[in-house]
């Protein structure tokens, strides 16, 4: 009875391990907050996947941009802005015809971002079969990118 007591611990030990480290790879990371500057840019922390480094680091770039436009950011330490500059529901299919060729590789949205804040090490690599995931460091110009879009006639002043 001891024995099979003793396997089947084990055997629930083994399987735990196993699926641990399998879904650690699949977790989510979320944008957060690391700093806001006096000239209301934001510092932040942005994961991304790519093919290689470059691809993930462009794809990163996108991802800040796009939270700081669409979702807002909410993790971190509170000082950046929370709220999106588009708080229209569906703002991103409503106006897909500016923001499709803003997005595209090495599109507008590299007017908006700076990589200023990045520093030896602050970049944070995992490997997966036929992807990485990058963790960067990226500042947006917030208040860059609201001009433009009140400029553009995309939100009202």
């Amino acid at each position: 009875m001891k024995r099979v007591i003793l396997f089947y611990a084990i055997l629930l030990i083994c399987i735990m391990s196993v699926y641990s480290q399998s879904t650690g790879a699949y977790y989510n990371y979320e944008t957060e907050c690391l700093g806001i500057e006096h000239d209301g840019s934001q510092t932040l922390r942005v994961w991304a996947n790519g093919r290689n480094r470059s691809d993930a680091l462009e794809q990163g770039r996108k991802n800040a941009v796009y939270e700081v436009l669409f979702t807002g950011v909410k993790k971190g330490n509170g000082g950046c802005e929370s709220k999106p500059l588009l708080i229209e529901v569906n703002a991103r299919e409503k106006y897909q015809y500016y923001f499709n060729p803003f997005f595209k590789d090495k599109g507008e949205y590299l007017k908006y971002v700076s990589m200023e804040d990045s520093r030896v090490g602050t970049k944070k690599r995992e490997k997966r079969r036929e992807q990485v995931k990058f963790g960067v460091t990226v500042r947006v110009l917030r208040e860059e990118l609201k001009n433009k879009l009140i400029e553009d006639k995309i939100i009202k002043p």
